[in-house]
């Protein structure tokens, strides 16, 4: 019954991240739009990434097989890389064309509601994750924390564009990203080859 309920938490956690994520996608995406931010679009990517790693997890804690959770953490791996690539590739983008962008009072609203948000979930899915001892839980719960962190980053980016102009200072912040996509991928990837196969 315990489990049950445990598994019941886990899932409303899952489903209120792919839910903020939904209508984030849209929001950021048309701030970045407007304000010609790529730390924006970057988040937007991220935001999309979430997605993506919470359908992996409702997926494994639905599920029946409990074999699932070697490819879950694999997917979520892959997750973390593809975030690391691009962020890398928006650095280095944003420093060759100079990009410079405009203050957006909307990206900042959202982006410290996220941070917020964020914390308190990934706080939610590692306590979950360490009652039921559900691996994929706790990669996951990392992925909403990196998710916090970039959406800091992010924030701060834009708000010392916002009052000084310093147009480098939000992709010079998406490295503490980079550090922590590469720790919690090599991490997930690491778990999915010690996983054991259940029978």
């Amino acid at each position: 019954m315990q489990q049950t309920s445990l598994l019941k938490r886990g899932l409303w956690l899952e489903y209120m991240t792919l839910g903020w994520n939904v209508v984030g996608v849209f929001i950021v995406v048309t701030a970045a739009y407007m304000a010609h931010s790529v730390a924006l679009a970057g988040f937007g990517l991220d935001s999309l990434i979430e997605i993506f790693a919470s359908m992996v997890v409702v997926w494994q804690l639905t599920g029946v097989n409990q074999n699932r959770e070697r490819l879950a953490l694999r997917l979520i791996g892959s997750a973390f890389i593809a975030l690391v690539v691009y962020i890398i590739a928006q650095l280095f983008y944003t420093f060759i064309t100079g990009t410079h962008a405009v203050s957006s009072t909307g990206g900042i609203v959202w982006m410290a509601a996220t941070f917020i948000v964020m914390l308190l979930l990934a706080s939610g899915k590692r306590i979950i994750g360490q009652k039921l001892q559900n691996e994929v839980l706790l990669t996951e719960g990392r992925v909403t924390l990196v998710d916090a962190y970039l959406a800091g980053a992010v924030l701060l980016g834009i708000v010392l564009n916002t009052l000084f102009g310093w147009w480098w200072a939000d992709p010079l912040a998406s490295l503490v990203i980079v550090y922590y996509g590469i720790r919690e991928a090599i991490h997930a990837l690491h778990e999915s080859r010690e996983s054991k196969p259940m029978c």
